[in-house]
Parts: C-alpha cells; structure tokens; sequence
C-alpha cells in the first residue's frame, strides 16, 4: 500500500486552502514547505501551533518536513546550517513528521561536484548525526546543481554516510534535468535505498516539468518497478506545474488537481494499491 502525500504549498500559500483541496481529493498527510509563505523552519510558535491546530482540524498529518536543509553553498559557513539542522529535528518532531527532505550542497556550476566530494560527505555526516535518535528519518533529494544529482553520487552519499537515519528520495523530474534515464540509469542502483518518493516527471527537449507519466522520466517504469520490489511508502505530489525555482514551486489548485489525477491514474493503470 503506498501513501500519497504532496507539497500543499504549491496549491495556495494559505494552509487552510491548501487542507480543503488535499482533503477534498481524500489524501490524510501533507509535506510541510510553507504555510502562509513562511518557511516551516520559520514559523514562529504561534504559526507552529495554529498549523498544528489545522491540521488536526482537518485530520491531515504530516509526511515530511519539506526543508532546504542542505541548500547552501558548499563553500558557506556550516556552522550556522548546523543549527538550523537542530531546529529542523525538532519542527519534525513537532508535527509527529516521520522524514525530513535534505540536500547536498549547491556546488557552481563552473566547477567540478567530484572536487567538493569530501567535503560533502563530511557535512551529510554532520547532518545526520545532528538527526540520529530523534526519531526522524533524512531523506537526500536528488537535486539538480547540488552534489547528489545525479544516482552515482547519490549512492556515494548515502553508502559513505552508512547510517539508517539517512535514506533517499526519488524524484524522476529531477534526473530528467540532469540529463539522466531515471530508470535505465538510477533505478537498479539506488532502489534498495530509497525510503520516499517524490511525484513529478519532466521532458528532455527543454526541462519543464509535468505530470507524472506525460514526460520523458520513465515514470511508469519506476513505479512498475518500485511496486514489484515491494516499496510501501509515502509518494508525495510535488507538479511544479506553474513555477519550479530553486527553494521551491507553485501550482495552483487546478494544476493540482491535474497532478493528482494523472498520478493516481499511473497508479490505477499498474495496480498499484493507494490510500
């Protein structure tokens, strides 16, 4: 059985639109970016706990906590990251969210990622000790102009890490972006770590995104392959459908509603059971 959530955040910046649409398509759980475009990691704690109390109007849970953790330069200060590492853990905890969405560091795009290798895997190790034992599971998103965009450095992260708080997610329009066949190239490498699944596919010709299964990502052949490899999990709607930047992307209900149905139909089509 597999989990649908999504980046409600790109419905509307207003949580209490963002809970009557992803409750009206029936979904129970939310990836928290924003609310009222405030970062979640800067809700204050009357934003915190009016979130809260939506959300359990609403009856929705949180999935993950949508963080840029990990979207910084790798030549900043990581110091003052570690921090807000620390801060992070402990919204997670807040919302009873059981993952955490991190990144492995904007490298230029003049440069060689390969070059920062140890020092990235130096910072994720510190990411992920700041994480261990608090119940939070991080997730590495495969992000284009970071150190793991592509699968070969993102298996380095998190067999370097080697350690069950740090899993992947997989995000079939990101590889796109990056020039790479999802499925053909990074499926059989990285399945066995990946805990999470990130909803949204794109095209080669020119990189804009769309919904799952109407772009070059190999959608369906990942989820086909996922399925038959017993993946049960969370599988969040991220469209990007109006707007996709580097600290997130914006949809708007309509194009919401066509993410949703266009996933559901792919996992309709393959047999995939959902809830």
């Amino acid at each position: 059985m597999w989990t649908l959530s999504g980046f409600a955040d790109e419905i509307a910046p207003d949580l209490d639109e963002q809970l009557a649409l992803v409750t009206e398509l029936g979904l129970k759980y939310i990836e928290l970016r924003t609310a009222w475009n405030v970062n979640a990691l800067d809700l204050d704690d009357a934003q915190l706990r009016r979130a809260k109390q939506a959300l359990d109007a609403a009856g929705v849970k949180v999935s993950s906590i949508g963080s840029p953790i990990g979207k910084i330069k790798i030549t900043d200060d990581n110091g003052p990251h570690l921090e807000r590492m620390a801060h992070a853990v402990k919204v997670a905890q807040f919302f009873e969210a059981p993952y955490m969405r991190i990144f492995s560091y904007f490298i230029d795009e003049s440069e060689n990622p390969d070059d920062y290798r140890d020092e990235v895997i130096t910072r994720m190790r510190d990411l992920t000790s700041v994480a261990e034992g608090s119940g939070i599971t991080l997730i590495h998103e495969n992000e284009k102009e970071i150190y793991g965009d592509i699968p070969r450095r993102c298996l380095d992260i998190v067999q370097a890490v080697d350690s069950p708080t740090l899993k992947l997610t997989w995000d079939n329009a990101n590889f796109v972006q990056c020039g790479v066949h999802p499925f053909t190239h990074g499926y059989a490498m990285l399945s066995p770590h990946v805990d999470y699944l990130q909803v949204k596919d794109a095209r080669f010709a020119d990189s804009v995104v769309v919904p799952a299964g109407e772009g070059d990502g190999e959608f369906r052949e990942s989820m086909r392959a996922f399925a038959a490899d017993g993946f049960e999990g969370f599988a969040s709607l991220e469209p990007h459908l109006q707007i996709g930047h580097s600290l997130g992307g914006f949809s708007g209900p309509d194009n919401w509603r066509a993410a949703h149905t266009a996933f559901v139909k792919v996992l309709r089509d393959e047999g995939i059971d959902y809830e």
